[in-house]
């Protein structure tokens, strides 16, 4: 199909919006952990998982979202949070831990809470979907035409939540799109090490619901699928299933030494990058490279006034540790 010139447009900033916050990421989250790697030191410590890649799966259906519809995202959801319109800065500051952040610096860059766009993720494989399911239904039964995505990766496809979810999701035909992001790899074990069927679309027929394998990466395949699975969710018509083969250029974690992975794979992987196949139709649509260049100058410029907003704000009050999570009342009998 033929994606929409400004949908287009709208795709290659975002890829190349999260590409750059990763690559800098990569970086700054390297800062004070050098010579001997630990990983609770540095400027962001914690672990760190990051999403270099794999951008075609977020931006291929947030491009159909709209800002009242649910995004849950797992460990690695940097990606997903830029493409459903995360405010940057706010989510900066969270992963450095600083008072300015979406969850006062406490939560770190696997818990990124945002309300005003309706996302939010977690460290627990699985755990996003019923959380989207509970979105999905909430919106059927007010009436809404709202709909709920869950980004997992592959490994999640295995797991009790998932199933559980997806039978109960078909059974109440709620508006609820399961994306897995099949990378190859569940930390570092094989996906055909781990799973039973080639491909996750499959288990979908277990539910009498759509499923859709989408091929190399591809952005506009995706933004394809995406568009019918969503419409018809929208339409009160149940859930789907789309899994995307997509490509993970970096590790599980990063300090994660890879050598799990034949040294070959990545840099053939990124001989087909999907930021490049967008250039070459964003040039056949007559697209001059100077205004590419201009969309990107737009990307790094807010990346890098996210990434200084974080450095330049305040760490919270030891004091503050106790204030905004829940903890035992003392009840007086």
């Amino acid at each position: 199909m033929t994606v929409p010139l400004p949908k287009l447009k709208w795709m290659y900033e975002q890829m190349v919006k999260i590409r750059y916050y990763e690559e800098t990421m990569v970086a700054v989250y390297a800062e004070g952990k050098q010579p001997v790697f630990n990983i609770g030191a540095g400027t962001v410590p914690g672990e760190m998982h990051l999403a270099a890649g794999q951008e075609p799966a977020a931006v291929g259906i947030c491009a159909h979202l709209q800002k009242k519809d649910t995004v849950t995202a797992p460990h690695r959801p940097h990606h997903h949070a830029i493409a459903k319109g995360v405010d940057l800065k706010r989510m900066t500051a969270e992963i450095f831990g600083k008072k300015t952040g979406l969850g006062k610096g406490k939560g770190g860059h696997m818990h990124l809470f945002d309300p005003h766009v309706k996302f939010s993720c977690g460290g627990i494989i699985a755990a996003g979907i019923p959380h989207a399911a509970g979105a999905a239904l909430a919106a059927k039964m007010k009436g809404k035409d709202s709909v709920a995505v869950a980004f997992v990766g592959e490994g999640a496809a295995n797991a009790g939540a998932f199933h559980e979810t997806l039978n109960l999701a078909a059974l109440w035909k709620l508006p609820l799109i399961v994306v897995i992001e099949d990378n190859a790899y569940g930390i570092s074990v094989p996906k055909s090490e781990s799973t039973a069927v080639k491909t996750n679309d499959r288990r979908a027929a277990a539910y009498g619901i759509p499923g859709v394998y989408v091929e190399d990466n591809d952005p506009v395949e995706m933004y394809r699928v995406s568009e019918e699975a969503v419409d018809r969710a929208r339409r009160g018509e149940g859930p789907s299933i789309i899994e995307i083969e997509t490509y993970r250029y970096l590790g599980h974690f990063q300090g994660d030494p890879e050598i799990y992975r034949n040294p070959e794979e990545v840099p053939l992987l990124r001989k087909k990058d999907p930021i490049h196949r967008l250039i070459t139709l964003l040039e056949e649509q007559s697209v001059s490279s100077g205004e590419l260049e201009q969309m990107e100058i737009r990307a790094r410029q807010e990346v890098d006034e996210a990434y200084e907003f974080a450095r330049n704000s305040s760490y919270p009050d030891p004091a503050e540790a106790l204030e905004d999570v829940f903890h035992r009342a003392e009840v007086n009998v």
